[in-house]
């Protein structure tokens, strides 16, 4: 019997390297993939499936309230694939199978299948010891905010601090860094990006694009709840209402 899996995360990047690396286990089916939490809970009742990787970090909807949406007590084994190791012990209150931090290679990947098999295989035994054990083994207690990027770039390998970076913005399955009137491209996920940065230097006002504090030189109201924000170069992004709290709870702390 097949395991029919769900896959849940904003990020089409993110959900392809699960996809990708299901593949070669015949024991597993995809049932669905989701983009947002709404998705995932129409999802979860519609397929019921076995087990679903689910994205912690996710505007509006994010992982917990999925769980909280379905009850945790009809929810079919869950994984959690985030960025961020702050949520690993609500992970396991939330009976989380495993917790893949990415970004994660393809053995650890694997453990956390195989925690799948051997978990459906003998019901809901799983030892609570071992699991929680498990859930921490693969998070630091601590983990140093990123000062330095090495971009491969035109043949070159470009060092940059990331102070200098003004803003990030997605660009497909790559990240562009716009540094003053140059721009690299990075193979990584917002999400990913993010959870390396210091949250006192840098600012995620949209779903694609993360900003310079420091290059910040004034916000604006727009419509519909969205503002402007402009840069010192004369730059405008745009603030979705998705992350209005966060430049709320940044101004307040200012």
């Amino acid at each position: 019997m097949s395991i029919q899996t769900l896959i849940v995360d904003d990020e089409p990047l993110a959900r392809d390297r699960v996809r990708q690396l299901l593949q070669s286990d015949q024991e597993f089916q995809i049932a669905g993939e989701c983009r947002n939490g709404a998705e995932a809970v129409e999802a979860i009742r519609k397929a019921r499936p076995d087990l679903v990787f689910l994205d912690v970090q996710m505007p509006e909807v994010d992982g917990f309230g999925v769980i909280e949406a379905i009850g945790a007590r009809n929810m079919p084994a869950v994984i959690f694939v985030t960025a961020y190791d702050k949520y690993a012990l609500r992970a396991f209150d939330e009976n989380a199978l495993d917790y893949l931090l990415k970004p994660y290679d393809e053995r650890r990947f694997q453990r956390a299948v195989q925690r799948v098999k051997d978990h459906l295989n003998r019901g809901s035994s799983n030892n609570v010891t071992e699991r929680m054990l498990a859930l921490l083994q693969d998070v630091s207690p601590e983990r140093k905010a990123m000062d330095r990027l090495v971009i491969k770039s035109d043949g070159r390998v470009v060092f940059l601090k990331t102070r200098e970076v003004d803003y990030a913005e997605a660009a497909g399955n790559y990240l562009s860094l716009h540094v003053g009137k140059d721009t690299y491209l990075i193979r990584e996920t917002m999400n990913a990006f993010e959870a390396r940065l210091d949250p006192e230097k840098f600012l995620r006002i949209h779903r694609s694009t993360i900003v310079n504090i420091e290059r910040i030189k004034e916000v604006q109201p727009w419509f519909k709840g969205e503002y402007v924000v402009t840069l010192r170069d004369g730059t405008e992004l745009s603030l979705s209402r998705t992350y209005r709290d966060k430049l709320r709870q940044f101004l307040a702390q200012s």
